[in-house]
């Protein structure tokens, strides 16, 4: 045979773009190739090695961690990319743990946030911490039904996110704003069993509110604030944690505690192993609960008003909207929040508090709809969490439409008319139709 080094440049070209949907499926061939079993490093087409610089924990030459922008760290790609990168962590299975870390996350929107993979990070730092007796990570889901109403969580990267078991309580009873329903099945999941530690957000979000009914049923003392945990082997639980207190000016060290409740960024999330997330069941039915509170459903709100931070929905503008009396008018319509690029917001079309991006708000929208944005760094960063994103771009070989999942090659003027006019169609038919 030929000594000659064949060379594929649409191969090498797309191990290069982390943005292509086939990229990490690429780096993993290139790995196999070159016999190392690994998508981090592979032979070169002048047989020198090719390392990855965007490989989850790569030390750079400076000896700063490099970050993947594109959300792949964070189980957020879809498709075949999505799958290979959840495949090709190690899968962590702990069969009979020493003990339980409970964490009940918010699920803002029926998804893990931030701050709920941060406080899995904890937990997973606290049950692996002594590996003669290791413990698993208990997540505790309420509610959470998708759209189709069959019982189904919207998440599914729980053991992406470091849960060994996964208790997942439903019924109308716990839907909603149900603080006194949720507790007592947080009880009852104590006395069934006893977890080492309890874990759950300082947020407005919910966790806080719980968190400190449930350290008032059980008697328990907790910390609060929490935003670091070390290991101290005097400390009762061999635990100690650093707090904030007296409106964030001053931090206090104590003794670790049974219940937790910490704030976002107090551990690193996981992101190198993907575990069982084995669902679990009550031994015990759930308590009847007096029926003191009523939740009358969510309120309809002005979709302008609504924070980028917190919009589910996000129709947002970059350089290539023209006319932007036709944007305004299909964010009306569609009953979308506004957002822009910082070219937009720069120019002077949009305020600044609707820029988008790393330089702007980092949104967790169900659907981001980019119209007429190319894709910088910055601004793929900030939509990095983001569940669905359609893009509507003239260019196909833009960033954004590459990380889209569903791509409108197009004016965008056209596109959102044509858009608004099928709305409303549907809109007039129902009417009609009552």
């Amino acid at each position: 045979m030929s000594d000659i080094r064949r060379r594929d440049p649409r191969q090498e070209w797309i191990a290069r773009n982390r943005l292509h949907p086939q990229h990490l499926e690429v780096l993993a061939e290139l790995g196999r190739s070159a016999g190392q079993g690994a998508a981090s490093e592979w032979m070169g087409p002048q047989g020198l090695i090719r390392r990855n610089p965007h490989a989850v924990g790569f030390i750079g030459p400076n000896g700063v961690k490099r970050i993947d922008r594109s959300g792949a760290q964070q189980g957020q790609r879809t498709g075949g990319a999505r799958a290979s990168a959840a495949a090709s962590k190690p899968l962590v299975e702990i069969e009979a743990p020493a003990f339980l870390v409970a964490v009940v996350p918010d699920m803002a929107g029926g998804r893990l946030t931030g701050h709920d993979r941060d406080l899995l990070g904890l937990a997973r730092q606290l049950a692996d911490a002594d590996p003669a007796a290791r413990g698993a990570v208990l997540a505790v889901v309420f509610g959470g039904h998708n759209r189709e109403g069959d019982g189904e969580l919207k998440e599914h990267g729980f053991g992406e996110a470091g849960v060994d078991r996964l208790l997942h309580i439903t019924g109308s009873e716990v839907d909603g704003f149900a603080p006194e329903a949720r507790l007592g099945a947080l009880v009852a999941m104590d006395r069934a069993w006893n977890p080492r530690h309890w874990l759950l957000p300082d947020s407005k979000l919910g966790g806080a509110d719980l968190g400190r009914r449930l350290a008032a049923r059980l008697g328990e003392r907790p910390a609060t604030g929490v935003w670091q945990v070390e290991a101290d082997g005097e400390a009762p639980l061999g635990w100690r944690c650093a707090a904030r207190g007296a409106a964030g000016t001053l931090d206090f060290q104590r003794a670790m505690p049974r219940l937790v409740l910490a704030l976002a960024e107090c551990a690193e999330p996981v992101s190198e192993t993907r575990h069982a997330a084995e669902p679990l069941v009550l031994p015990e039915a759930l308590p009847a609960q007096l029926a003191r509170i009523q939740d009358l459903g969510q309120v309809a709100v002005d979709p302008a008003g609504v924070a980028l931070s917190e919009a589910e929905f996000i129709l947002s503008a970059g350089n290539g909207v023209r006319d932007w009396e036709a944007f305004h008018h299909a964010a009306e319509v569609l009953g979308a929040t506004e957002g822009a690029s910082r070219v937009a917001v720069d120019d002077g079309f949009m305020a600044r508090d609707r820029q988008v991006g790393a330089t702007g708000t980092w949104v967790t929208a169900r659907v981001y709809v980019a119209v007429g944005i190319s894709g910088a760094i910055q601004h793929l960063q900030g939509i990095q969490t983001c569940d669905k994103v359609v893009a509507i771009n003239m260019d196909p070989g833009c960033d954004m439409i590459k990380r889209a999942d569903l791509a409108v090659i197009g004016d965008s003027a056209k596109v959102l008319e044509a858009l608004v006019a099928l709305v409303e169609q549907s809109r007039e038919e129902k009417r009609n139709a009552a």
